[in-house]
């Protein structure tokens, strides 16, 4: 599997069918074709159709059997400080939330972080809700990602639509432009 390229191996989970992403660009929406086509790491990333029904995570990773820190997770939050809003996504492992309170708020630099609220995720990002993904954010927006989410050797993450997910090795998000890794974002669920 994803073996059409022969120099590289793209990343993929079994069951999955690992297509190379710039060549497959209809299945993410415009933003993230753009941002695709303008990263050095573009190459290594894959994208996989999925049915749109199990584009949350819980069931995508049992319909696949695939590990859940395996696939990230991508929240947008905002505050504001001194009357400007200031907006930050924050890519966690799947088996963890982001700690919007205490380590995205300290990094964002504003006293009361909360969810951006879905209508304007969906509209000033061009994805889809819960398919948005740190891949083509507006360049404004900052892009926490957290250490876990690095060790990765294959991610899942949002494409930007419902029907289908971006696989890619964990390290390559800390390239995104203006990605800033942050140690312990993720805080472990329960």
């Amino acid at each position: 599997m994803g073996h059409m390229a022969p120099s590289v191996n793209l990343p993929g989970f079994d069951g999955l069918t690992s297509l190379p992403a710039l060549q497959h660009l209809h299945l993410v929406p415009p933003p993230v074709a753009d941002a695709l086509r303008g990263w050095s790491r573009a190459d290594e990333v894959a994208v996989v159709e999925i049915d749109p029904d199990l584009a949350d995570t819980a069931a995508l990773t049992e319909a696949y059997g695939l590990p859940l820190e395996a696939s990230a997770n991508c929240v947008l939050i905002s505050g504001s400080r001194g009357g400007e809003e200031r907006i930050a996504a924050c890519v966690v492992t799947a088996d963890t939330r982001a700690d919007v309170n205490n380590a995205a708020r300290k990094r964002l630099d504003v006293r009361k972080a909360s969810f951006l609220p879905m209508d304007r995720a969906v509209e000033e990002s061009g994805m889809e809700y819960g398919g948005i993904t740190p891949v083509g954010l507006p360049a404004a927006w900052r892009v926490f990602v957290d250490a876990a989410v690095l060790a990765q050797p294959a991610a899942m993450i949002g494409s930007g639509y419902r029907r289908s997910k971006i696989i890619l090795p964990g390290d390559a998000l800390a390239d995104l432009p203006g990605a800033e890794v942050v140690e312990g974002l993720g805080t472990p669920l329960g």
